[in-house]
């Protein structure tokens, strides 16, 4: 029935955002057309949280060693905050051109089959 997802990240900059998953993070990706670029990002999975409001939403990446991975985004000059240790994982945000933050962690938490 649902064949896939389609997240949009909105940024004061697209162009450099994009230029930063194209670039520095090297997913895949088509042009659309006129440079509108849609990038394939890798298996992912939804958690529903309680909330006092409907509406928001937030992107976190997962990768399997966030400190081998942030050396990685170091060595590209790419700036993150302190991680954080919680009970599910070990999170981080990266700073993305734009002016915005996305979401980085290393689960600790079961995660759903693939």
């Amino acid at each position: 029935m649902i064949s896939g997802a389609h997240f949009v990240l909105f940024s004061k900059d697209a162009e450099a955002d994009r230029e930063f998953f194209r670039d520095v993070l090297k997913f895949p990706h088509v042009d659309a057309g006129d440079g509108w670029l849609i990038f394939a990002l890798p298996p992912a999975e939804v958690a529903v949280h309680p909330a006092h409001e409907n509406g928001s939403h937030e992107l976190y990446l997962m990768c399997a060693d966030l400190t081998a991975t942030l050396k990685v985004l170091q060595q590209k000059k790419v700036g993150f905050s302190t991680p954080v240790q919680r009970d599910w994982g070990t999170i981080t945000n990266i700073k993305l051109p734009g002016g915005g933050e996305v979401g980085l962690y290393q689960p600790r938490h079961a995660l759903a089959p693939r």
